[in-house]
């Protein structure tokens, strides 16, 4: 459901501008990892990522996407075009994040409107992702808005203190 509070942010293409807010929502992509992988190193991760996808867009490679309340970012979605092993071409979003403070108040719909018409312009498909199976908030979010399962990761930890917590 759309918070009227929310009626203000703006959804836009990224501008140099706002790097410092889009950065900031890295610690956001690396909730749902699985318990057994390292925090710090994933959010590092999403750091390099959010920094891949704004080099990528400035490129006109791909395309990132922000929410802005007032000057502050408040969500960013990234989009970019990706080869499926089908040979089709689709477009992958790698990252999406919304800001704590504005979480359930239809800016995440918003940000993937926003990549999938991106997609539409550049004449794709299908929208594909990926998130952690251990994110149950995201895999529900991204299932209500019509996205299926077509592939799981699997994993086997070799390290025995983490196959017993596992266990």
């Amino acid at each position: 459901m759309e918070d009227p509070d929310q009626a203000h942010v703006r959804v836009r293409p990224f501008r140099e501008e706002d790097r410092p807010g889009v950065l900031a929502l890295a610690p956001r992509l690396a909730e749902g990892v699985a318990s057994w992988r390292d925090a710090e190193a994933a959010a590092r991760a999403a750091e390099r990522w959010l920094t891949g996808s704004v080099a990528s867009a400035g490129e006109r490679r791909g395309a990132v996407f922000v929410a802005v309340r007032g000057t502050r970012v408040v969500g960013v979605v990234s989009v970019d075009r990706q080869r499926h092993f089908t040979g089709d071409e689709d477009a992958y979003v790698g990252e999406l994040a919304v800001a704590p403070e504005a979480v359930r108040a239809g800016l995440g719909r918003r940000l993937m409107a926003a990549a999938e018409d991106w997609a539409r312009g550049q004449g794709l498909r299908h929208v594909t992702l990926e998130t952690g199976a251990d994110n149950a908030t995201a895999r529900r979010f991204y299932a209500a808005l019509g996205y299926t399962e077509e592939g799981v990761r699997l994993t086997r930890s070799l390290d025995r203190a983490v196959q017993t917590r596992l266990s």
